[in-house]
């Protein structure tokens, strides 16, 4: 298990090795990877539910 003073250590490194300013532009670059991911994800779960709803009309006109 990593403890405080092993993180404060590895921020540290990290700091050293990239630098001050690298820090922001990787953070910047995960928010907007989160933010792609979630997008994807919403229209994953709407196209899903649009091809449940076809499947569903597709029954119906079926059973007719």
């Amino acid at each position: 298990m990593i403890h405080g003073t092993e993180i404060i250590v590895i921020a540290v490194v990290i700091l050293v090795l990239f630098g001050a300013s690298a820090i922001p532009r990787f953070m910047k670059s995960l928010g907007q990877a989160k933010a792609e991911l979630e997008k994807g994800y919403k229209e994953g779960i709407k196209g899903e539910d649009v091809k449940e709803e076809n499947q569903k009309t597709n029954k119906k006109k079926a059973e007719k």
